[in-house]
């Protein structure tokens, strides 16, 4: 008979254990955590009371994680689940890496690029059923020193390292393609030791669930979600002092901004950048838009666009500032993306930590003067639907920590539906 698999984790690069709030909703239990970060791990400690969290750099608790989990006496993970960061990323090859640093026009490694060295030996060690690593899609693009100083494709450098004991695919996945209302690509890397995920990997080719969604509603599949679809109703908010918080939810809330900028952003059209505003003194509406042209390779906006009417004179409502040195006004530099309002009809872009921000890429509301609010991050992102408490000693956390933790979290849904599909084709494999 079949020896049934324990359901328990072992997480790393935890984060605040928002990502966990998947693996929680099928049963899963994290028995063993490492973080880096103090602030982390309090809300990770606070949510997950029953977790052991190992704070500190990887490098240095490499051996007390495995160490930690061999005392448990469970035998190996059921799912070891790593989200390490991948910063630096480089889309040259590996010879063309090497020659640059052989004629010292190599810029200096971002030694956190290099941490999927330490998950890879504890992976190796402590020989988990299944693998879950998930990073931006450029991963598949980073390039690494590995410890005898040679260099490799990151993605190459895990399966290489794993190939006798895994089996496995890594796919970039868009979020949209599984139900929710916001467009966030992702790397994820799912491996498997045990028989029935090596049968379902021969007979099917993947680990991923199915999609549920198609951005043009094909295959009898519903289209993408939209910001109409998941914010649409929501009350109104808007970034005036009063107006900026609903009082029957904490986090549906925006910040106050001057009222300079408040005229910016109300006289800014559905999918428009208020660099392209037009007067509104005369109502002329053929002042030269913005936008960006290439010099020498580089993106750059451009620097002729007109802050004053072409027609009357009279200042624009675009994004603009004294300058200290000369006492003038002039433009502020920046990209049409920012300080552009999202259109209803199609689906929120990538959440990042800077989503508060007005001049943040494409964050503002599509009818509303302010950004999406906290609350609606916390929606997108998926958290919202799952029960997580953003408090410590019985204080809410700050808004700052709280927008980094929606931007470089991930999406609990998605990990539910990976873990959900992992548990299914073990169930299946014991009938």
């Amino acid at each position: 008979m079949t020896k049934p698999l324990n359901k328990y984790v072992l997480s790393l690069f935890s984060s605040a254990g928002v990502g966990e709030l998947g693996l929680k909703a099928n049963g899963l239990e994290v028995l063993l955590c490492n973080e880096l970060l103090p602030d982390r791990c309090r809300l990770y400690q606070h949510n997950f009371p029953s977790t052991s969290v190992l704070q500190g750099d990887i490098w240095d608790k490499e051996s007390d994680i495995i160490k930690t989990w061999n005392e448990f006496g469970v035998g190996s993970p059921f799912i070891l689940y790593a989200t390490p960061p991948c910063q630096g990323m480089s889309f040259n090859g590996v010879g063309k890496l090497q020659l640059e640093i052989r004629e010292g026009r190599r810029l200096k490694e971002d030694p956190r690029n290099r941490l999927i060295i330490p998950t890879v030996d504890i992976i190796k060690a402590l020989r988990p059923q299944w693998v879950i690593l998930e990073n931006v899609p450029d991963m598949q693009n980073t390039i690494i020193r590995l410890r005898d100083n040679s260099y490799c494709n990151i993605i190459d450098y895990i399966f290489s390292e794993l190939k006798t004991l895994y089996c496995g695919f890594a796919q970039v996945i868009n979020c949209l393609d599984y139900g929710m209302g916001q467009s966030r690509k992702r790397l994820i890397t799912i491996l498997s030791k045990t028989e029935a995920g090596r049968n379902h990997a021969k007979i099917h080719g993947t680990f991923f669930p199915e999609k549920s969604h198609d951005e043009c509603g094909s295959n009898g599949l519903p289209k993408w979600l939209t910001l109409r679809d998941v914010i649409g109703n929501f009350p109104p908010l808007a970034s005036k002092k009063g107006m900026n918080q609903d009082s029957s939810c904490f986090w549906h809330y925006v910040p106050v901004i001057p009222e300079e900028k408040y005229w910016w952003i109300e006289n800014t059209p559905q999918n428009e950048t208020a660099f392209n505003n037009q007067c509104v003194e005369c109502g002329y509406n053929y002042n030269r838009r913005h936008g960006m042209c290439m010099l020498n390779g580089i993106h750059q906006s451009l620097k002729d666009t007109p802050l004053y009417c072409e027609s009357c004179g009279a200042l624009l409502p675009r994004p603009s500032m004294i300058d200290k040195t000369t006492g003038k006004r002039r433009l502020i530099k920046g990209f049409d993306s920012a300080y552009r309002r999202m259109p209803w009809d199609k689906p929120c872009p990538t959440l990042t930590q800077n989503f508060l921000y007005i001049s943040s890429d494409k964050k503002l509301h599509p009818s509303q003067n302010r950004t999406l609010s906290i609350y609606e991050a916390l929606v997108l992102q998926s958290i919202a639907e799952y029960d997580y408490d953003f408090s410590l000693l019985g204080k809410p956390i700050t808004k700052n920590l709280i927008c980094q933790i929606i931007g470089e979290s991930v999406p609990p849904k998605i990990i539910d539906l990976i873990a959900h599909n992992i548990l299914e084709i073990e169930r299946r494999s014991l009938i």
